[in-house]
C-alpha cells in the first residue's frame, strides 16, 4: 500500500465512508478487484458506506440495478446523488415550493414526483415555483427555451451539477448540465441560483443528515481533485483520494486543493481503517 496522511488524518474516527462511483470503485462497467473485500471489510467493522453521483439522469433505482449488476446489491439509503442533494435542499430551504420547471431526463423527473413535487408543462400559463436544470440526455429545443423564459422572468433557478460533459468512451462529447445552463446564460444573461452536485458541500451535509453523522466522523473518497477532494474540503470531512481513476500522485502534489489521504486504491484505505479499529 502507497499512502500518506496529514496530521488531521485521525481514521479511528471514521464511521461512514462516501464513495465516488467510477474512478473509484469500477472502471467503466468493470468492477475493481478490491472493492467488494473492501466493503465487506467496512461492513465487518460496523462502518457505514454511501455511494455517490453527480450524474442526477438516472432515478435511484436505476443506479441500485446497476450496482446489482456489477455484483454490489445496495439499499437505497447507500446510494446518494445530486438530484436527492437537490430535493433535500430545497425541502429544507424553500418548503412552500411545489410545482417545477424540471429540465432533466424522465428518470430525474421520476425522482422528484416522488419526492412530492410536479412538473410543470411547456406552457406560459403554467408558472413554476422555480427551476431546475440537470443533465438532460432527452433535451428538447422548446423546453430548453421555456427554462430559459422561466429564468429571464426571475424565477428561482437552480442546476443539479457542475459537469459541463459527462465521460463516456464512445466518439461524442455528452452534452452536461453545465453546459446547458451556459445557454440558458447566454441567452438571458442570468446564471443559476445555486449549483449542486460535488464539490458544493449539500452532498455530504445531506449525507451527515440522513445519517446521523458529524464531520469528523466522515471519509468522501473520490479520484478526482477539484470534485471529490474539494468537496471533502468544502463540507469539514475527511478527503481520501484514490489513485486508481483520473487524478495522479503528481497532480495531488501540484494542486493547491490537498487531501487528507492518499492511497493506491481502496484496498489501501480499508488497511488505514480497519487498523486503526
Amino acid at each position: 500500500m502507497t499512502a500518506s496522511a496529514t496530521t488531521n488524518a485521525d481514521t479511528s474516527r471514521i464511521r461512514h465512508v462516501v464513495l465516488d462511483m467510477d474512478g473509484t470503485i469500477y472502471k467503466g462497467g468493470t468492477l475493481f478487484p478490491w472493492t467488494k473485500p473492501f466493503l465487506d471489510s467496512l461492513t465487518r467493522h460496523g462502518i457505514g458506506y454511501t455511494f455517490l453521483t453527480n450524474n442526477p439522469s438516472k432515478s435511484s433505482a436505476d443506479y441500485l440495478a446497476h450496482l446489482e449488476r456489477i455484483g454490489i446489491p445496495s439499499a437505497p439509503e447507500q446510494l446518494y446523488t445530486s438530484a436527492q442533494a437537490t430535493i433535500d435542499w430545497l425541502k429544507a430551504n424553500h418548503p412552500e415550493f411545489r410545482r417545477l420547471f424540471l429540465l432533466g431526463t424522465p428518470s430525474m423527473i421520476g425522482e422528484f414526483t416522488k419526492a412530492g413535487y410536479e412538473s410543470a408543462n411547456d406552457d406560459p400559463a403554467d408558472v413554476p415555483d422555480a427551476v431546475i436544470a440537470a443533465f438532460d440526455m432527452s433535451l428538447t429545443y422548446a423546453r430548453l427555451c421555456r427554462a430559459s423564459w422561466w429564468a429571464s422572468q426571475g424565477r428561482p433557478y437552480f442546476a443539479t451539477n457542475p459537469d459541463r460533459i459527462c465521460p463516456t468512451d464512445l466518439p461524442t462529447v455528452l452534452v452536461d448540465c453545465a453546459a446547458i445552463c451556459a445557454a440558458i446564460q447566454s441567452a438571458t444573461g442570468r446564471a443559476p441560483d445555486k449549483v449542486f452536485g460535488k464539490p458544493d458541500p449539500s452532498m455530504v451535509t445531506g449525507i451527515l443528515q440522513r445519517h446521523n453523522l458529524r464531520p469528523e466522523e466522515v471519509a468522501m473518497v473520490g479520484d478526482r481533485i477539484y470534485t471529490d477532494i474539494a468537496m471533502a474540503q468544502n463540507a469539514g470531512v475527511t478527503g481520501v483520494l484514490v489513485l486508481s481513476g483520473e487524478a495522479t500522485r503528481q497532480d495531488a502534489e501540484e494542486s493547491s486543493v490537498k487531501a487528507d489521504i492518499i492511497v493506491e486504491n481502496l484496498a489501501g484505505l480499508g488497511e488505514m481503517l480497519t487498523g486503526s479499529r
